[in-house]
């Protein structure tokens, strides 16, 4: 028998504390869906569980408080602060938790992120939007396109900077979409995401948003990058390249790493900035230009592993691109050296036979380090048949983007020439030999 508690006492929503034989939780009564069990949010963020039959007594401790509809009026502009512009497509970052599902839901509007983070208004003017409340996994490259938009309007519309505050699973792909299509970019698009939801004490979206709000008001910095913690510690957010960002860990605050090239710059809550390139493009007059995504391009990306065969290549085979992810320097199971590898040639044709039809890129299961086909028999073999991509040490992710971008704005037959040409800093200058033994 649940002791000590009535239904009526507590309800979902409302902040309990929770004491058995083993010592007393306290925390926000979430739905169960089990009628036996007693479920609570700590403070942490984290739910535990409670089998009624072990509880000695509940106790309520503040009841569920009506959230206010009211609009909040937003702050008036401020002279001698640059005006940026919020721009809201959901995930963590403005999330907290839904008491209908006891799930963490984005549902913050535009007016509850700037009422949670008030401070950000003397650091800058700001205006805000909601463009899509949504999280990232759902997003596809109508959404890139509509973001691009969005950013033209607030550009043309005044707007000295641009945050966008995104979800982090596939932050980076938007960020090289972003960095693509928006083409003479004249003041700085920074994402912004959050690890853990704005409603957690431990919560990264704060120090994110704050550290990219400093860094936009401090700098002359006009390129699309990506600003997120540096640490699991609350010392420095990174200002990382949209095109060389990658998501090394599931929930670590400091998820988001430079691959093959420093961040372009480090900075604190107090906004100090520590630049660690300069290697970028600062804000002048430019006529910005959106070169956008074909909605229907369709690319894959195809990883290497041991016990290929030759339909998971043919697959792809009404498709506009691919991606391939090697092993090593860039390799593919191509040859058949003995009798258990006789799949290989198969798999080696049917390759060849995809290359004829659209562009085929090699690309590294490994983060770090840059393709070189040239080495070994493989990848000699592989270039022989047309794939490109030797010689560039672009992430999976950034040439994923990169190939459906060149082919939503380019000819076909022009991408083997164009994928070779550096256009936002996605391949490292040190890495780009050119493949030469077919010369």
């Amino acid at each position: 028998m649940f002791r000590n508690y009535s239904p009526t006492m507590v309800k979902v929503g409302d902040k309990i504390k929770v004491l058995t034989e083993s010592g007393e939780e306290q925390g926000i009564m979430m739905p169960s869906p089990d009628l036996d069990v007693v479920i609570i949010k700590l403070s942490n963020g984290y739910n535990i569980g409670f089998d009624k039959k072990n509880i000695k007594k509940t106790t309520l401790i503040e009841e569920l408080k009506p959230i206010s509809k009211e609009k909040k009026e937003i702050v008036s502009p401020k002279d001698g602060l640059k005006t940026i512009s919020i721009l809201h497509c959901g995930g963590t970052i403005a999330s907290k938790v839904d008491y209908q599902t006891g799930a963490v839901k984005a549902q913050f509007s535009p007016e509850e992120l700037l009422e949670m983070f008030p401070e950000l208004s003397t650091i800058v003017n700001l205006r805000s939007k909601l463009i899509s409340n949504m999280l990232s996994e759902n997003m596809v490259f109508a959404h890139y396109n509509l973001i691009a938009k969005e950013i033209e309007k607030e550009i043309k519309a005044g707007s000295q900077g641009i945050i966008l505050t995104h979800g982090t699973d596939t932050l980076h792909y938007t960020a090289a979409a972003l960095s693509f299509i928006l083409e003479g970019l004249n003041v700085p698009v920074l994402l912004v995401g959050a690890q853990r939801s704005s409603d957690r004490g431990s919560s990264d979206a704060f120090m994110n948003l704050r550290c990219a709000a400093h860094f936009i008001a401090q700098t002359n910095f006009a390129e699309v990058a990506i600003c997120m913690h540096a640490s699991a510690g609350d010392e420095q957010c990174a200002i990382i390249s949209g095109t060389r960002a990658r998501k090394l860990h599931s929930s670590r605050r400091d998820a988001f790493k430079s691959i093959n090239s420093d961040p372009f710059a480090f900075i604190d809550n107090n906004g100090k900035v520590e630049w660690q390139r300069k290697d970028f493009a600062v804000t002048a007059k430019r006529d910005l230009k959106l070169k956008l995504m074909h909605e229907k391009i369709r690319v894959g990306i195809l990883r290497s592993h041991p016990q290929m065969y030759h339909e998971e290549i043919e697959f792809y085979e009404k498709f506009d691109g691919l991606i391939l992810e090697g092993t090593g320097l860039g390799h593919f199971p191509v040859e058949k050296y003995d009798p258990f590898t006789g799949e290989n040639e198969v798999i080696y044709h049917a390759l060849g036979k995809l290359a004829k039809k659209m562009p085929v890129v090699m690309t590294l299961q490994t983060i770090f380090g840059g393709v070189n086909m040239n080495v070994y028999t493989p990848g000699r073999m592989l270039q022989s048949v047309g794939i490109l991509g030797n010689g560039f040490d672009i992430t999976v992710e950034t040439a994923f983007i990169k190939l459906a971008w060149l082919l939503s704005n380019y000819e076909r037959k022009d991408i083997k020439d164009l994928w070779s040409k550096n256009f936002r800093g996605e391949f490292s200058k040190t890495v780009g030999y050119q493949p030469n033994f077919l010369k």
